[in-house]
C-alpha cells in the first residue's frame, strides 16, 4: 500500500500551484482616470512582502485597457516630470514594501476599453518573476486625493513623454 501512496503524494506535490510571492499582500488598491472621457488611467496600491525572499512585480494585465504597463515618474533635466515604462519591474524586498502611488511608481492603463467610473471595479492581474500571477479586484476611486506628504499628483489624461527605463 505504501508503494501507491508515495507516487500519488509525489504527483500531488507537483500539481499544487506555486505561491504568488509567499507572504505578499496587496493593500489599499484603487484605480482612477483624470476624467470619464480619458484614454488612460492608473492603479495604485501598497505591495507588502511579509515573506523571507524578495519578490519582483514584472508586469500586469487587465481587460480595461489595450496596454497595461508598469510606470514611474522621473524629473528630466529641465525639471519636467515624465512618465516612463519600467521594463525591469518593481522589487518588493523581503520583509518590506513597495508603494505604487500617484506621482511615483504605478500600473498604467493605456487605451481604455471602457470608462473608469466612480465606484466601478476592475480585475487586474499582477505578474511576478518566478511566481504565479495574482488577480486582484481594484475599486475605481476618482475622488481620492494623494496621501499627505507623498509626491506630486499628475493628471493621467494629459500627454506625457513615454520612454523606457531599465530599473
Amino acid at each position: 500500500m505504501t508503494r501507491f501512496l508515495l507516487p500519488a503524494a509525489f504527483a500531488a506535490a507537483f500539481a499544487l500551484p506555486a505561491a504568488a510571492c509567499d507572504g505578499l499582500e496587496i493593500t489599499d488598491p484603487y484605480a482612477r482616470a483624470s476624467s470619464i472621457m480619458a484614454q488612460s488611467g492608473a492603479a495604485f496600491m501598497e505591495l507588502v512582502n511579509r515573506g523571507d525572499a524578495e519578490c519582483r512585480l514584472i508586469g500586469a494585465r487587465s481587460d480595461v485597457a489595450r496596454r497595461v504597463e508598469l510606470h514611474t515618474h522621473v524629473e528630466d533635466d529641465q525639471g519636467v516630470m515624465r512618465m516612463l515604462e519600467v521594463e525591469g519591474g518593481f522589487t518588493i524586498p523581503a520583509g518590506g514594501a513597495h508603494s505604487l502611488e500617484r506621482g511615483g511608481d504605478h500600473v498604467m492603463f493605456m487605451g481604455l476599453t471602457r470608462p473608469l467610473a466612480q465606484g466601478d471595479e476592475l480585475a487586474l492581474v499582477l505578474v511576478f518573476d518566478g511566481a504565479d500571477d495574482m488577480e486582484i479586484i481594484v475599486p475605481v476611486d476618482l475622488e481620492r486625493m494623494p496621501a499627505h506628504g507623498h509626491g506630486q499628483s499628475h493628471d493621467h489624461g494629459h500627454s506625457h513623454g513615454h520612454g523606457h527605463s531599465r530599473n
